[in-house]
């Protein structure tokens, strides 16, 4: 489903078959009730066929794969030992030295708290492209306050973990408890001139 070293997630295409998109490209996160070991969140993502398109993904594939932490991860060639070693090994250790050296995966400015706060991608509920290239508007849902803040960053900032825009948008506005309420504030709210540019220190 995920794989690490083109950061792409693979779904099925009506149109193409399948296709392969990263995270920058889903439009909406939501987690579904019941299932909690592994909860599965529905999405819709933005296929490169022009069209948007659902599929599921559980919250390892969401959250760890990324970090080199997933069931399934694949292969590369050590040209220094010209050996076929898996990814997991090396991705899991580097996160793991960043996360010790207090850089966090994810992050997002929490407006409410006015405060940058660490995040998963599960903590995403919508994303938008933003009117500049490769800018994207992201809900995200914060794990501490649990309301919902729309910052703008570049798709870096959401597809690599451990890439942190030094400067990002904030909406300075307080929105419901749930993205999904919000969908239309979002959407008027992202092309319109209300975001505040915020320099982040995340280093």
């Amino acid at each position: 489903m995920y794989d690490a070293l083109t950061t792409r997630y693979t779904f099925s295409c009506p149109a193409r078959g399948e296709t392969s998109v990263r995270l920058s490209s889903f439009r909406r996160v939501e987690r579904l009730p019941g299932a909690a070991h592994p909860a599965v969140y529905r999405i819709r993502f933005s296929c490169p066929c022009g069209d948007e398109h659902p599929g599921l993904v559980t919250h390892g594939e969401l959250d760890w794969a990324p970090l080199g932490l997933g069931e399934e991860e694949g292969a590369f060639v050590n040209l220094m030992t010209a050996k076929l070693e898996t990814l997991a090994g090396e991705l899991s250790d580097l996160a793991a030295r960043f996360i010790q050296g207090g850089r966090w995966p994810w992050s997002f400015f929490c407006y409410p708290e006015g405060r940058v706060k660490p995040v998963f991608p599960s903590s995403f509920r919508l994303l938008s492209p933003g009117a500049q290239r490769d800018m994207v508007g992201l809900a995200v849902r914060c794990p501490a306050c649990a309301r919902t803040s729309i910052n703008l960053v570049s798709s870096a900032h959401v597809d690599l973990p451990f890439h942190d825009d030094a400067e990002i948008g904030v909406v300075e506005h307080v929105f419901a408890s749930e993205a999904e309420t919000a969908v239309e504030e979002f959407c008027a709210d992202l092309y319109s001139a209300t975001f505040d540019a915020r320099r982040l220190h995340l280093h």
